[in-house]
């Protein structure tokens, strides 16, 4: 019985690195590569914090791993003060 739930573990520890070898990632993907939660996913891509694949004719959102990496290496201001200040600013210009 611990056996198999050995396998089990391991299998489950390779299913997760092999997701990180994917080039293309969805906010799930990048969730579990990033370790940011999907609020704050979805706060960025609506301020357009974060880069993102731009096809207009896809509504769901892409993000190249490389492009992430070098952004995130980029040291971006993530913090939830700065968002949350960035997006209350976004919602009062979309009222004018």
């Amino acid at each position: 019985m611990e056996e198999n739930e050995n396998i089990v573990g391991l299998l489950s520890d390779i299913k997760g690195l092999l997701a990180h070898t994917k080039q293309v990632m969805n906010v799930d993907d990048l969730v579990a590569y990033t370790g940011l939660s999907k609020s704050k996913i979805y706060k960025l891509t609506h301020l357009k914090l974060i880069p993102m694949g731009n096809n207009p004719h896809i509504r769901q959102k892409f993000f190249d791993k490389d492009t992430i990496d070098a952004w995130l290496l980029g040291n971006p201001d993530l913090s939830d003060e700065t968002l949350e200040h960035q997006f209350n600013t976004a919602l009062l210009k979309n009222r004018k």
